[in-house]
């Protein structure tokens, strides 16, 4: 992306946070259903779900249907019941091959904000 292409995101009014929250929605969405997905899976209920836990069935629902954002330490006692590692419940299945870390050379342009 160019300077100019870049610089017309950030100018053109609520661009750049409707981006970020279609985004953000559809990461709640996606992790939601992975968990909804693991726990039917494991022949759960949301109430035994629940009593794993500690979080409230109305709060599991809202969460397995990506209408709240839960905090980490929420996601990860959710794994824990369920028994599958955090990652598995908010890892990006679009990103199917491991991202490797650039090389220095390939790092970010920083020029224009220094």
């Amino acid at each position: 992306m160019s300077a100019a292409q870049f610089a017309a995101i950030f100018t053109e009014k609520g661009k750049v946070a409707k981006m970020v929250d279609n985004a953000e929605k559809k990461l709640l969405a996606d992790a939601g259903h992975r968990i909804r997905e693991t726990r039917v899976a494991q022949g759960l209920s949301l109430e035994q779900l629940a009593r794993l836990t500690g979080i409230s069935a109305p709060a599991l629902s809202v969460i397995e249907n990506g209408k709240r954002d839960p905090r980490l330490t929420t996601l990860n006692r959710i794994a824990d019941a369920l028994r599958v590692p955090l990652a598995a419940l908010i890892a990006d299945s679009s990103c199917a091959v491991e991202r490797s870390a650039p090389s220095p050379s390939e790092g970010y342009d920083l020029g224009d904000y220094q």
